[in-house]
């Protein structure tokens, strides 16, 4: 009996990382942690882990989603996926990370103010291909 009281206690100690990454949300599913886990998204200590890994408290995990690249510590542990707030409670994510993304946020922000916000008239479209010939003209009459 002792032997299984053990092991259940030494089991809240430590949490599957498909697991945690669910309960914490940074995954709709388990399967999507999976799949981002396999798919080299998810390292710790700069190397890529497996799904069977184990987390502690106080490990420091490198989470690729999309653009975006979060640096997170562990701060506690759940089996369980609970609400956000709740979930939120389960990391602190480093203020050098925090940096980082907000930044590219900022540079991928400026690289979409080039985009205009509406498609071209008609009337715009004519001058554009009239620019456009008259470019092409230039450079048949430079040859």
């Amino acid at each position: 009996m002792a032997k299984s009281a053990q092991s259940s206690h030494e089991h809240q100690d430590v949490v599957r990382i498909d697991k945690w990454l669910w309960a914490a949300r940074f995954f709709k599913t388990r399967s999507i942690a999976k799949a981002a886990i396999e798919g080299g998204k998810v390292h710790f200590d700069g190397e890529r882990v497996k799904v069977s890994k184990e987390v502690r408290i106080g490990m420091e995990l490198t989470i690729q989603q999309g653009f975006e690249k979060k640096t997170v510590v562990v701060k506690a542990l759940s089996q369980v996926r609970g609400g956000a707030p709740q979930a939120r409670l389960l990391y602190d994510e480093t203020p050098v990370s925090i940096a980082r993304r907000e930044l590219l946020a900022a540079q991928r922000k400026m690289h979409n103010l080039a985009r205009p916000d509406h498609r071209p008239s008609k009337r715009d479209r004519r001058q554009i291909h009239k620019f456009q010939h008259s470019h092409d003209d230039a450079v048949w009459q430079d040859e």
